[in-house]
Order: structure tokens, then sequence, then C-alpha cells
């Protein structure tokens, strides 16, 4: 026992102690939570990705609140089959043991094979592309899938407001395809834009730029088709970068990027713009951009950017750009959610992924991308986006689009939102500059050539051929066409010419009038040169150029003749009691000038007969002015002067009473209402070939009708008794009254119209006078 040292041993159970702590706080501190990221690292977008979600890592690695859990990444290149992509995604789960999968996929079909992975191993499962079905399905069938994304209906809503906005009436949209692609949004947009008034004139689809062999002859060889539409508007809804260069590279080699086109990309390249290199941005100058809007100014962001700046720069020295973009914050977001999420659970919970889930979907704060929440496992706050236009070797910001507030210049905050200042459904931003540096809106369509002129159609079958007139000259056998409408269409021409030329050929339609603006909405023809009413539906579709003449239906009805009481006719200009009046003032006015003249005039003076007869012939014959006698006295002259006033009053209202009596009388209509004709089911007559037949069905509601080809069959039909009036709009009444005016009245209300006018389709306005 006296060789016993106790403070060798003492020191050595204390260091035992201190490295078995130490050990203890070690594997405490080193427990780890595995998540996987598959990823296109050959990508601009991978790469942000994976910057991203690096700094966010580190970020709450070095994070003192945190509960000790470090997370550590497993980064997966995605491959070009989406089957290894699937194992790749088993692999992370089953080996790695990944508490959670951020996914790069860009098509929801891929997203969809891995979400069933996330479903059947209870494993969330982040993703950045919007499904192509309603939020509550999604979550029914793919229950740990969050969408760090907005539904696209906002792109899309945005996009069509931007042609509405210019009035554009027929566009192009142009898309990148492959398996997996969602072409829904190909249809949605169509309806969407048809809400409009516009018209998807054609559908460029192009193929996954990857699976091509030469892609530049494939993608020259599909813009070359573009030349013959005549829209000039075209929408890049879907595109990656590499199928951009060689699209617009074509397209601005053929004419396609010059003045009077107007190109608008969708966020999937507009978010890029920051990224890609001087030789794409010169290709796609004046182009419009759709880039998803997020704050820069924020002191987050701005840290955030100075690492991804420094990291990005070192690892991808051959990048042209190191900004981050779009989807380098929705990255971080996502990490962020998820680490909050674990932090929150603590180190016990944070190994249940329903619970895991559950906390990610709960998330409510502010990411560098905006504000994350989700309802029904998408973000639930409407993206903001940022109108651009392309501008020498960069862009300028226009504005602001949100469902929330249409357009808007500015932003404000405004009890923790971000809304717009004075937001309107009109984008009405001044400073754009257009391809070519037009700097009027373009018109959106191609100006017809003499390769392919203007096509307007001409009604060859007509009632009236004052208006229209085809005929076939036999020498020629060639179609001659003549007319008001004709005739005024060439003079309107002829100022049109003074500044440019417009290339046309005329074809006669010798069927209905309604078959001949179908033809028109359907593409057959670009216009029609006639008399053509306005009619509201039919605006729905075309357009109308300024009223030429009036329109509206007019009956017309045969004349009646009353002969009746001729004899006392002659009576009837004046009533009874101004008879009576008038004959009061002639033996008032004949007993004052005897009375002053009897007395000092001698041929007023006699015997009491020659005085009265004298009296009353000098009354009465000055109503003739006929009177001879001599008047002395000047008060009698005074009355007399009266007197001649009021008889050439008299005289003249007599005069023009008794002839209106004469004529009126004699065209006093045989109907003088449509009512008369539904009480007795009588038979009228109008053009079958025109609107006026339906019209008369559905709105008059009159049941006989008989059509008339021919406006000299109308005489015919009423004085024949066939039909009891006949139903003309105004122009054509006008010119039949003109040859039959003694024969024929107007009888019954007007029914107004917007006018005679010539039709264009929505890409044109041939003549607006």
């Amino acid at each position: 026992m006296s060789n016993f040292k106790p403070f060798p041993m003492l020191i050595f159970i204390l260091k035992a102690c201190i490295f078995m702590s130490l050990v203890t706080v070690k594997a405490t501190a080193n427990e780890t939570i595995e998540i996987g990221a598959i990823i296109d690292l050959n990508s601009r977008i991978g790469k942000e990705q994976k910057t991203a979600i690096n700094i966010a890592v580190e970020n709450y690695n070095h994070d003192r609140t945190n509960k000790k859990q470090l997370i550590t990444v497993h980064f997966r290149n995605t491959s070009k089959d989406t089957i290894q992509d699937f194992f790749t995604a088993e692999e992370l789960v089953e080996q790695n043991h990944v508490k959670m999968i951020v996914i790069g996929m860009q098509t929801w079909e891929e997203t969809a094979l891995i979400a069933d992975i996330g479903k059947r191993h209870q494993v969330p499962i982040i993703s950045f592309v919007t499904a192509s079905y309603t939020p509550e399905l999604v979550q029914l069938k793919w229950p740990f899938l969050v969408q760090m994304t907005t539904s696209s209906l906002d792109q899309i809503s945005c996009t069509s407001s931007i042609v509405s906005s210019y009035q554009w009436r027929k566009v192009i949209v142009i898309y990148e395809d492959d398996m997996y692609s969602d072409s829904s949004m190909l249809a949605v947009l169509t309806e969407t834009l048809k809400g409009h008034g516009v018209e998807v004139e054609h559908q460029l689809i192009l193929p996954q730029f990857s699976s091509l062999s030469n892609p530049r002859e494939v993608v020259r060889r599909e813009v070359v088709k573009l030349l013959q539409k005549q829209s000039r508007v075209f929408i890049v809804l879907r595109s990656s970068v590499s199928t951009a260069n060689h699209l617009f590279k074509e397209a601005k080699e053929i004419g396609l990027m010059g003045r009077d086109s107007a190109w608008i990309l969708a966020d999937s390249l507009a978010d890029l713009l920051d990224s890609v290199d001087t030789a794409f941005i010169s290709s796609i100058q004046g182009a419009l951009g759709i880039k998803n809007h997020y704050p820069e100014a924020t002191k987050s962001f701005r840290h955030f950017k100075g690492q991804f700046q420094k990291i990005f720069r070192s690892e991808y020295p051959m990048e042209d750009h190191s900004e981050p973009g779009i989807h380098a914050l929705k990255a971080y977001d996502s990490i962020t959610a998820f680490a909050k999420a674990v932090n929150s659970l603590g180190t016990k919970s944070s190994n249940d992924s329903v619970l895991t889930k559950n906390r990610i979907l709960s998330s409510n704060f502010t990411g560098l991308s905006g504000n994350i929440s989700f309802v029904n496992g998408v973000l639930s706050h409407p993206p903001t986006f940022r109108i651009v236009n392309v501008d020498g070797n960069r862009y300028n910001g226009l504005g602001f689009w949100s469902s929330m507030f249409g357009f808007s210049k500015a932003l404000v905050a405004e009890n923790g939102e971000i809304i717009g200042v004075n937001g309107s459904h009109i984008m009405k931003f001044s400073m754009v500059k257009w391809p070519g540096e037009l700097k009027r809106v373009p018109k959106g369509w191609a100006m017809p050539t003499d390769s392919k002129p203007l096509i307007i159609g001409v009604p060859g079958r007509t009632s009236f051929e004052n208006f229209v007139k085809v005929e076939t000259v036999a020498e020629t056998n060639e179609m001659k066409y003549t007319g008001f409408c004709i005739d005024l269409f060439k003079e309107v021409l002829k100022i049109l010419e003074k500044n440019y030329t417009l290339p046309y050929e005329f074809e006669p339609y010798n069927g209905s009038y309604p078959d001949l603006v179908q033809q028109v909405i359907n593409g057959t023809y670009d216009a029609i040169v006639g008399d053509i009413t306005i009619l509201a539906e039919r605006a729905k579709y075309l357009e109308f150029t300024q009223p030429f003449a009036e329109s509206g239906l007019t009956m017309l009805v045969p004349v009646k003749f009353d002969r009746s009481n001729k004899a006392w006719m002659f009576l009837k200009p004046f009533t009874g009691n101004m008879w009576i009046a008038t004959g009061a003032v002639l033996v008032y006015t004949m007993f004052v000038v005897w009375f002053m003249e009897h007395q000092s005039n001698p041929e007023f003076r006699g015997r009491w007969k020659d005085q009265l007869g004298t009296a009353i012939w000098f009354t009465f014959s000055s109503l003739f002015f006929a009177h001879r006698e001599n008047i002395k006295s000047n008060y009698t002259k005074t009355v007399v002067v009266v007197w001649l006033f009021l008889v050439f009053v008299l005289t003249s209202s007599y005069t023009a009473s008794l002839i209106s009596m004469l004529t009126v009388p004699s065209l006093e209509p045989s109907v003088n209402d449509i009512g008369w004709i539904k009480r007795t089911n009588a038979t009228v007559g109008c053009d079958g070939d025109s609107f006026v037949k339906d019209y008369l069905k559905q709105v008059l509601e009159l049941q006989n009708i008989k059509n008339i080809s021919n406006q000299d069959d109308y005489p015919k039909e009423l004085e024949s008794g066939n039909i009891k009036a006949a139903f003309l709009e105004i122009p054509y009444q006008k010119v039949f009254l003109r040859e039959h005016c003694n024969q024929y009245v107007v009888a019954g209300p007007n029914y107004r119209f917007g006018g005679l006018a010539f039709v264009s389709t929505n890409n044109y306005t041939i003549c607006s006078f």
C-alpha cells in the first residue's frame, strides 16, 4: 500500500471522464439530417439552385439558434432518362435515408414520378413546377408534395392582359415541347385570349433541344412557316435558352423581329435575362418580358447576393454573369422552410416525416422570393410580375402586374402587403422600345404583298344592284364589280395608296350575307367590301369600318286612295269655328268701312241697298286684292291695312292646307303598324339572303315571310297582294321609293342598326373613314 499513488490514478479517471464527455457532446453536435437534391447541374438554373441550396444549408448549420442538428445535402444530377431519375430518388431514400428531396425537374410528369416515391416512403418532396391538376387533387394523390410555386393561370392572365391592352387580335404561340411537357398551358392560354377577343392563329411547337441532331435546321424550317401567317405578335410561352437562341436568330434573319412585330417572353425565358449573354440580348431587342418579381432592396437579399456571387464565380468561372435569379431564391427559400420546420420540431421529432411535411406546409415567413405560405400544397400568395422591355445590353423595367391590382408603374407596402399604385387593367406604359426601334405600338400583323394579296369577298347575289353588282364580261370571261360600295372602296384606296399599297383580290360569294360574314370569321376571306350591316353579334368576331350609310329596318306598304267627300274638300282646311270667326271679322270690317266712308265718300252713298252692296263688295273683293273703290278717311285706311294683312295670312294658310289635304290622303298607308300584320298573320316580304329574315322571325315574331330576291319583284308582289308589306333596310328603302314614290309609303317604326360598313378580320381594318 505504500507504493500506491492516488494522484496519477485520479488524474487518469478525470481525463477519461472529460474525454467521454467531449465524445458525447461531439456526437450530439454532429447529429445530421440528410436531404437530397435532384437538379440539372449542367444548366444555368441548376447551377443557381445548387449554389443557393449550399448557401442556405451553410447559413443554417452556422446558426447558433438551431437545435444542434446539421443538414447535409446529397446532390444528384438529372439524366435524360426519367426512369433513371426515378431510381435516383429511390436510392436517396433507401440508401442515404434522406428526410426530404428537392427536385429541379422542369416538367410536371417528371415531378409526378418523384412525388410517387415521396408518397410511398412518406418523404416530403419540394418541387418548383406547377402541377397540371388543381391543388386539391394534387394533395389527394400526392400528399407529400410541396410546390414552391403558384398557379400558371396568373402568368397566362398577365400575358392576355398585355395582348388585350394593345388591341392585337391575332397571336402566334411558340412552345418547346417534349414527351413530358404539360401542354395544358396552351389550351388555357387559348381560352383566356379568346375571352379577350384574341385568336391564336397558329401554335408553333418545337421539339426539345436535346433531342435534335441539327437544331438550327429544324428551328429554321419551322420558323419560315410563320411568314405565311398574318399575325406578327409572338408569345414564347415555354422555351429553353438553347432553343430560343436559334429561334430568335432565325426570326431575325427572315424579318420577323422587325417593325410592326411584337414578342412577349414568358417567365421561362424572361427570368433568365440576367444570366444570358449579350448575343442573346441583341437578338431580342424590343421584346417584352414577364419576370417574377422579388424584393431586391432588403438586407437579407443583399447579404445573400454577396454570398451567391462569391461562390458562383469561384465554382462556375465560365459563366458570364453571377446575378442570382428567381430560381436561386426559391431554392434557398425551400431549404429555409425545411430548416425552420425541423428546428421547430426538435431532435426527437425531426425524424417524423409527417410532422415535418405538415410544419413545412404551415410555414409563414418572408423569404427572398416573397411571402412563403401554403394552401393545399402550393404557395398561397399571388405572384407579382415585373414587365420588362429588352433595350440595349440589358432590359428596362416598365412596371408591374398582379391579379390583385392589374398593371401598375410602382409598388408600395400597405398593411404588410405589396400593392400597386393606381392599378389598371390596361397596360399604359409608354416608354416601350419596340422591335425595329418603332416608336408607335406595332400593328401586330403583316401587310399584304403581291405574292399574298388581301382576299376580299364581295356579295355575288344582291337584291339591290345599285350597291354591289357582280357580272361576267362575255369577251374576256372576267368578273366585273360595280356599284356604290365598290366605287367607295376604290376612292378610299386612292387615299391609302399615298402612304402604302394594298394588294387585293375580289372574290364573289353567291351565298347569303350571314354565310359570307362567316367566311371572314373562319379565315376564308380577309375582308368584305359590300353592303354589310353592323350587328352586335357580328362585332364580337369581326372589325367594321366606320359606317358609310345609316341602317335600319323599315316597313313599306302600298298607299290607299280615299276619294270620299271630295266635293266638300274645300271646306276642310278650316274648322267650323275658324269659318265663323273669319265671317265675323268680315262683317265687322264691312260695317266699320261703311260707317267711316258713307258720310264723306260719294261711292258709299245712295240708297240703302246700294250702300250695303258697295260695302259688301269692297270687303269681299279685298280677299282677292281686287277692290276698286277709293277710300277717303285715314282711319278707314288703317282698318283696311289690318284687314288686308289678316286676309294675306288666311289665304296663305288656306292654300297650303288645301294642297296638303289633296295630296297626303292619297298616300295613306294600307297597313298602319306591325301589330295588324301579327294579328292577321299577313305575309310579308324581305331579302332572304340577308339577316332580315332571321330578325323578323326571332325579334319581331312574324311567321309568314316570303323571300324576295330582286328589287323589281317587290312591286309585283305588293300589287298582286301576295305580300302585304315589304321590310327593307333604310338605304334600300330610299332607292326603292325614288322609283315608286307615289305608290308606296313607310309605315310603322324604324328598327335601328349600326349602319352599313365594310368588314375585316381582327388583323385588318381596311378603311376607317
